[in-house]
């Protein structure tokens, strides 16, 4: 009698069209392990991703404003879980192999830094060998997560995450769907949050935009995953060309007046101070580092596992390692 992982493979021969991934073709795992009887292979990588500890750092790390007043803002993780939710959407109208599609949607930015894209752009200038977010998310789920021994992903789920920013010729239907709904959900909350904080009102929307897609956020992500759902098929995910035109119109109008914006990323010209400072000083006091990157350290060098550390902090850990090694503390006399 089938277990109910063979049941669940045997349901994707019918339930995914021909170009979507199947889990019982999957090029498996760099260490072999003995199949899970209850779950598929891209199943058991969502459960490993949704339990590491990196998925549940996400919540304290910046999306775009850093450390918004107010609990309605976008953090990392729920800009995650909103890619991933748009993602299956799209996988499951298309019959696409929707448990594929969700590993690849929750481990995308596991790589991210503190305070968001500034962080970003200060570790690659400070880390010798430089550094990308997506790089990092596919060395968290190789390497860092459990102690040094990775989460042992397939490769499909591997390369999805690896490849979400920019792509690859040999892409999976499911690694491009998850490109597409990143896009989709970082502009559209960005702009809502954007509007939540004051920095842009509905008004400041081009006329283009908000004509084509609408003047709720609900309904300009509706407009732009019905069209790409409709748009596509025959192995490729595709906008229509009128979409594609209003989704760069939409894209560059958000790096011009929120990405860019003086306002809302007036704080950013801080981050490097704070991230460089915390950097030298590992790097100079290598028996600071816990225990774990220190043996990185020995392996792949000082340096490396520097990078590894800082980046894997959280906005409110990184203040607290930096207060507590350059910020004098208060004192009395007794």
């Amino acid at each position: 009698m089938d277990c109910p992982r063979q049941k669940r493979e045997k349901l994707e021969t019918i339930m995914i069209c021909s170009h979507g991934a199947r889990s019982a073709d999957s090029k498996g795992r760099a260490v072999p392990e003995s199949p899970c009887p209850m779950r598929t292979c891209f199943q058991r990588d969502v459960d490993r991703i949704t339990h590491c500890k990196a998925f549940r750092r996400l919540k304290h790390k910046t999306q775009v404003f850093l450390q918004p007043e107010g609990d309605h803002y976008r953090t990392r993780l729920t800009h995650t879980l909103e890619v991933t939710r748009l993602a299956r959407t799209i996988a499951r109208a298309l019959e696409i192999n929707e448990d594929l599609t969700e590993a690849i949607g929750l481990g995308h930015d596991l790589g991210h830094t503190p305070f968001g894209h500034a962080g970003e752009r200060a570790l690659r200038e400070i880390y010798s060998a430089g550094f990308h977010h997506y790089e990092q998310s596919l060395r968290v789920v190789d390497v860092l997560e459990r102690e040094g021994k990775g989460l042992n992903l397939c490769y499909e789920t591997r390369m999805g995450i690896l490849n979400h920013t920019h792509g690859a010729p040999d892409d999976t239907l499911e690694s491009t769907i998850v490109r597409y709904a990143d896009r989709i959900a970082y502009i559209n909350h960005d702009l809502d949050d954007a509007i939540r904080a004051g920095i842009l009102t509905e008004h400041d929307i081009p006329p283009r935009i908000r004509n084509k897609l609408g003047s709720r956020n609900s309904e300009r992500i509706n407009a732009i995953v019905t069209d790409l759902i409709e748009h596509s098929g025959e192995g490729e995910i595709l906008m229509s060309s009128d979409m594609a035109e209003v989704f760069d119109i939409f894209h560059k109008f958000m790096y011009e007046s929120v990405y860019y914006n003086p306002v809302a990323k007036g704080e950013e010209s801080k981050v490097k101070g704070v991230l460089s400072g915390i950097y030298e000083y590992y790097v100079n006091h290598r028996d600071k580092l816990p225990e774990e990157f220190k043996q990185i350290s020995e392996s792949e060098g000082l340096e490396r596992a520097v990078c590894d550390y800082v980046a894997g902090m959280t906005d409110g850990y990184a203040m607290e390692i930096y207060g507590s090694l350059f910020i004098p503390m208060s004192w009395t006399v007794k």
